[in-house]
């Protein structure tokens, strides 16, 4: 199968990529060129096409300059993790909104794309596909548009559609101001101390190779379509997940807790429901 990737060179994008190629499909990949592609391992196996939204012309065959793909994962998204930004609503939502529906009026027929769970809002405990959300961030409420928006295109020009609402990943490749990764730069600098929140938010993580292994079988498979979390469904405690992550790297750090305060744009307490996901990956 020909799959269309955008955001190739981002975080999840890279290992949707390798994913992707590892099952034998042919991958178009596309990202702003702004972060250049060839220094990933799998440039010389895909074909590379790049491409700013910024730059996007109505008058130009999206589908055809992307070589006509069977599917598209649609993974790009800029100005992250600044998530209370308003350039999500008033730029990135209209300008991706136009760009997919130009793919799609020209001949697109299978989407997959990244949402977040962050289109929750503030709901506490195990978040459900079926439940009424209420984003609470630009971000999030530019997500949630977007996926509305599309759902209503569908009535003129049918395609199959898969929203994946993402939880929380770690690997390698992840943002440098991720917890993870300022942890690792706090040992590689001899730090004695990590400063951090209170870390008694419970949250729902995978590794980035897992999610990208579900974001493939979900975007391959025609029997499920909507909104499917992709999540563990297994909430552990933030202070418990860092704890652990010292341990397994042998990192010395000594934490201090609550230094920062908790963040204002997510529960303290959530986590995702499987069972639609799990259902979802029988089909792949």
């Amino acid at each position: 199968m020909k799959v269309l990737v955008t955001g190739a060179t981002g975080f999840i994008g890279n290992h949707t990529v390798r994913t992707l190629l590892a099952k034998g499909h042919q991958v178009i990949a596309t990202s702003s060129g702004k972060r250049p592609a060839d220094p990933f391992d799998w440039f010389s196996e895909v074909t590379y096409i790049p491409f700013d939204l910024g730059n996007y012309e109505a008058s130009i065959n999206l589908y055809d300059r992307f070589q006509c793909p069977d599917c598209m994962i649609h993974l790009a998204w800029e100005g992250l993790p600044n998530y209370n930004a308003g350039f999500h609503e008033t730029e990135n939502l209209p300008r991706h909104l136009a760009f997919l529906e130009n793919l799609l009026r020209n001949g697109l027929r299978s989407l997959t794309i990244a949402g977040t769970c962050l289109e929750y809002g503030m709901a506490e405990g195990e978040l459900a596909e079926n439940m009424e959300v209420h984003p609470s961030n630009p971000y999030a409420r530019a997500k949630d548009q977007l996926r509305r928006s599309l759902e209503a295109f569908r009535s003129k020009h049918p395609f199959s559609f898969k929203w994946v609402r993402l939880f929380y990943m770690y690997g390698k490749g992840q943002n440098p101001k991720s917890l993870l990764s300022q942890i690792d730069k706090a040992a590689e600098e001899n730090e004695p101390i990590f400063r951090m929140s209170g870390g008694q938010q419970w949250r729902d993580y995978l590794p980035v190779e897992k999610v990208a292994e579900y974001l493939v079988e979900i975007a391959l498979q025609q029997q499920t379509e909507g909104i499917i979390n992709c999540c563990s469904g297994k909430p552990v405690k933030i202070e418990d997940f860092v704890r652990d992550y010292l341990n397994k790297k042998g990192y010395t750090l000594a934490l201090e807790l609550g230094y920062y305060p908790y963040p204002d744009y997510e529960p303290m307490k959530f986590w995702g429901n499987p069972e639609k996901l799990h259902k979802t990956l029988q089909y792949e």
